[in-house]
This record gives structure tokens, sequence and C-alpha cells, in this order.
């Protein structure tokens, strides 16, 4: 596309809607476009866009959506337009051409206000079963952009494109396994698990995992993510056993994909893209909370791929989850399967594909 053209990205809230943002962010400034990234006022948002200086952000008070029949309602109509009207004020002092919505409600005021000044409007969709927040927002868009196939049917009357879901530049390039292992101060020729509990309901899997880890085998060594609130918590239940390394907080997760030989994670659609991307064998427990249940829609998808094992919350104890492990991780054949068949799933050029969508549409118009 010859002509340079001014987008803004909503991609705040979490670091699920973030990042992605950011890899198309970044793809479009190399295209020679001009773009503004849209962020919540949250910490999440705030830490992880001063990582990108070359980037511009502005933000914009998140809103979240009450159950539709709690008197919470009326406030959180009035914080809504209040979020349009300043959406179209940035829109307009930015000279935007195109808004891009990476999901949840933080993406519905902005597309809506780019909607109402009569610009071409995307919204992107990364799960297997859409939230209802797209599903709104997909209204007011051109073009929908979805992660994987299986959300189509959820968008019957919308122009869809399956471009996967952007990754952040650096999961593309992993380092060695041995400076991987050196970065973490753990032993680059034994057997890794690496656990990840995810941003949202981390708490339960935290746990089980830390429990599990006595009844693996001895040369077996864990890295545990275990986030800042589960951190003493997990320090505490693993405490005294040899090899096993836990995390409050990972800006390395290259490395840490470099290390794993079997991961255990949520099935958020950000963790499976990058579980997809590196090519890691997986043990995906969805967390049985999630809006529609989405992340076990996600997790379906990568079990019937024969990527991942998929186990769900409720029944799962600590003994069958290392029971589990322990089988995946002494049969090599089975994890390079597994390996194998999360490439499959991977698109690796989602971000361009992305722009390229968003290209060709201004440029029909």
């Amino acid at each position: 596309m010859a002509k340079s053209c001014k987008i803004l990205i909503a991609c705040g809230g979490t670091g699920g809607h973030l990042f992605p943002g950011i890899a198309v962010a970044e793809v479009m400034r190399t295209r020679g476009h001009e773009v503004r990234l849209l962020i919540s006022e949250k910490q999440v948002d705030a830490e992880a866009s001063a990582k990108y200086p070359q980037l511009r952000f502005e933000t914009v008070p998140a809103v979240a959506k009450p159950p539709t029949r709690s008197l919470r309602m009326l406030p959180f109509l009035w914080k809504l337009w209040g979020s349009v009207r300043q959406c179209r004020s940035v829109i307009r002092n930015f000279a935007a051409e195109a808004v891009l919505g990476m999901g949840g409600f933080t993406s519905l005021p902005p597309v809506y206000a780019g909607h109402q000044l009569g610009l071409k409007t995307f919204i992107h969709d990364s799960n297997a079963r859409p939230g209802r927040a797209n599903v709104l927002t997909s209204r007011f868009c051109t073009r929908v952009f979805l992660g994987l196939d299986a959300a189509k049917s959820f968008f019957p009357a919308r122009d869809t494109v399956t471009t996967g879901t952007p990754a952040r530049p650096e999961i593309l390039h992993l380092p060695t396994r041995a400076d991987a292992a050196v970065r973490f101060g753990l032993d680059p020729a034994r057997l890794t698990l690496v656990v990840t509990g995810g941003s949202q309901g981390a708490h339960r899997l935290n746990e089980l995992c830390a429990q599990a880890a006595a009844m693996l085998p001895a040369e077996t060594q864990v890295l545990h993510l275990a986030g800042a609130t589960d951190f003493a918590r997990v320090s505490a239940i693993a405490a005294g056993r040899p090899g096993y390394k836990v995390l409050g907080f990972c800006d390395q997760m290259p490395s840490a994909y470099a290390l794993a030989d079997l991961i255990i994670a949520r099935a958020g659609a950000s963790s499976l893209t990058e579980i997809a991307l590196t090519g890691r064998p997986s043990i995906l427990v969805p967390y049985p909370f999630a809006a529609d249940d989405h992340q076990t829609r996600n997790a379906e998808v990568f079990e019937h791929a024969g990527a991942a094992k998929l186990v769900r919350e409720p029944a799962l104890t600590a003994a069958a989850l290392a029971a589990l492990a322990t089988t995946l991780l002494g049969d090599a054949a089975a994890r390079s399967r597994m390996s194998l068949a999360a490439r499959v799933l991977a698109i690796p050029d989602a971000a361009e594909q992305v722009c390229a969508a968003i290209e060709t549409t201004l440029s029909a118009s």
C-alpha cells in the first residue's frame, strides 16, 4: 500500500490484548504508517507500555460491563458514553483514518466512536469462543479478524478474516537453551517443566503444580512463574525441592520457552499463541470461571490437533497432574509429535496479516 495512513489501536486492559496490539503497531510502523495506541489506566498497561518508547500511547478509563440486570448498569452506561466522547476527541486530534480494537470492553468505545465518525473499523478476537464484548463491538466494524477458525460461526453476518493472533516479536526469536538456563540459574541438560499460571485465576493451578512437584522424578527441574501474588505461597510449598525455581514476575518469556520441555498453563489465547509459535508440548488447565468457558474451547482446539493434553481443574489432583507430566516428560516421541502439531497451529505472520487486511480495506474505500 503506497499511501501512509494513521491507525488507532485500542489494546489495553490485559496483556492478552496489549501485546498483540503492540505487535501490530510495530509492523504498521515498518510499513510506513503512523500509529497511536489506546490503553487503559491500569498499572499492567503502564508497565508494559514503558518498554516500548518508540510507540505513542494514550490512556482512557477502562469501563468494565456489569451483569446486564445489575443496578450498576446505569453508571456503566454513563461512563461508557463518556469514554466514547473521549475516544472521539482522541480520534479527531490524531486524525485517525481507521480504528482497530484488540478485544474486550476497552475496545468498544474507540471502535464505536470511529464508526460514528465514518472511519473503517476493525476488531480482533483471539479465542475459539469469542467474548460477548467483541460480538457486540463487531456490529460497528467493517471487518472482524480472528485468531482461530473456530470463532467464525459466532460472527455470521460479518466479514471475517482468520489472521491468527499477533505475538510480541521476541517470541519468534528464542535464545539458546544454554543461555536460557543461565538466565534462570538452571541446568540446560535436565528435563524442564515450565509452569505459567497466567494472570487470571492462577491461585488453584499454582497450588496444584507446587504440590505435584514433590511427585515428579528427581531429575526433573521446574521453572514456576507463579505471579507476584502467589510467589511467597508457592515458594513455601516447594521449599527444599532441588531444581525448583519460583519467579513472581518474568519479563524473559522467550528464555522460559527456550528451556521448556513441557509447559503447564491456562488456556488464554495469547499463551496458546506463544506455545504454538515456539512449538512446545503442553498440559492445558483452563480457568473454569472464564467467561463462556472460552478457555476450554481454546484448549479443545489444541487437544483435537494433538498439540496438548486438556485436563479440567475441578476434578484435578496434584497426583494426577504429576502422573501426566511424568508420562509426557518420559516420552520424547510423544512430546515431539505434540511439538509438531503445535507448530501447525501457529501463524507466525499474524501481525502482518492483520496489517495487510487493514491496508486492503482502506485501499478499496
